[in-house]
């Protein structure tokens, strides 16, 4: 996200730079100096190999590049870089702090958290590394942990704006939502230029009700971020909500274009075009929906009857054979697999009659005279 790629990587390039300040003179003369690189993050790593080169045991120089391919997206070289110069030397927490930052790109959530906790281990101590347990531990489902290590972070910067927007995540996760609005709107406050966090603030007071309150945000957030589906699916429901159904349509169609993913926007047509008997359209949007939540209400029943509607039976069989193993025991679900069997069969048994039945005979053309047999003798 954004956020742990502006603060981490602020902090990182920080920190390292001040350990290299604090090398030897006799090394000094391989630094490059930082403040002449305008090129981004891929060009300050590949301005290091030269210095590299030169002092391929220099721990310090790995990490600097480890640091700048982070940046730049070159998660397998900078998780390389990072092993390397540990490998020089194992001392410094903030190289352990960098290869956590590696392993969270990559998804490591235990390995990231064990790495974090070796940079602490190490001395390694800031807000940043916190963020990053705290964030981790979210993504974990960890809640508790995560908003336990969120405070240390805000003890420390009490105005951290990741800090309070992933504590306000965490309590959406345990559906407190007066907290996770307070810390929400606090971190919206301190940095009003975040999309993400618009977009959970629209998408929370539209669950609850107040679309008066997401439409502010999600009109911010679609000035800063025009082609962000969600904020668009955001925007969408509150026109749903207060009654604007053609402008409502328009967001979530808006929506899917942009993020095929969105099943909630897929949904909202869906049900658009349920409720108007337009059932391959249904089908369309649905099919996507159950793809991705299985357990939205009534899709899987709208889906199946969308496909009973349009004659795909042994679809439409599979859609109820499902509603039944998620209802057990339901009666009217086993009936409509009774039912949508019986079409099916029988759309089977016509097709097998058309298939194989003997052809008609044409018609023999009538003898037009008589044939009589020559004997012979």
């Amino acid at each position: 996200m954004s956020f742990l790629r502006h603060f981490l990587g602020f902090v990182l390039s920080t920190t390292l730079l001040s350990a290299c300040e604090q090398a030897p003179a006799s090394r000094s003369e391989t630094m490059v100096n930082l403040a002449t690189v305008q090129s981004g993050p891929r060009i300050q790593a590949q301005e290091l190999e030269g210095a590299i080169a030169r002092q391929p045991r220099n721990a310090s120089l790995y990490a600097r590049r480890a640091a700048f391919r982070l940046d730049a997206g070159l998660i397998v070289a900078a998780l390389e870089d990072i092993n390397k110069a540990i490998d020089l030397d194992d001392a410094p927490g903030e190289f352990y702090f960098t290869k956590a930052r590696a392993l969270r790109a990559q998804n490591k959530l235990k390995a990231t958290l064990d790495a974090a906790q070796e940079a602490s281990r190490r001395g390694f101590s800031s807000p940043e590394l916190n963020l990053l347990v705290g964030e981790t531990q979210l993504a974990a489902r960890h809640y508790q942990d995560a908003i336990d290590q969120l405070d240390r972070t805000l003890q420390q910067e009490p105005d951290h704006a990741a800090a309070l927007f992933y504590k306000g995540v965490a309590y959406i996760a345990l559906a407190d939502t007066v907290q996770a609005l307070h810390y929400l709107r606090a971190s919206i406050s301190r940095d009003p230029r975040q999309p993400e966090t618009l977009h959970q603030l629209a998408f929370l007071s539209n669950a609850h009700g107040l679309p008066a309150e997401a439409v502010v945000y999600s009109r911010r957030g679609l000035k800063l971020a025009p082609t962000y589906g969600l904020l668009w699916y955001d925007h969408g429901r509150q026109f749903e909500l207060q009654n604007q159904p053609d402008s409502a349509l328009r967001c979530y169609s808006r929506a899917i274009t942009l993020d095929t993913t969105l099943y909630r926007a897929d949904y909202r047509l869906a049900l658009a075009a349920f409720k108007q008997r337009q059932y391959a359209t249904a089908i369309q949007h649905l099919q996507r929906a159950v793809r991705r939540a299985p357990r939205l209400p009534a899709a899987r029943q709208m889906l199946a009857e969308s496909f009973e509607s349009v004659g795909r039976n042994a679809d439409a069989l599979a859609q109820y054979r499902l509603l039944v193993a998620e209802n057990p025991g339901n009666r009217h679900w086993t009936f409509k697999v009774w039912k949508a069997g019986e079409k099916a069969r029988q759309l089977r048994a016509d097709s097998t009659y058309r298939l194989y039945r003997r052809p008609s005979v044409e018609p023999i053309a009538p003898i037009t005279r008589r044939f009589t047999p020559t004997v012979t003798e």
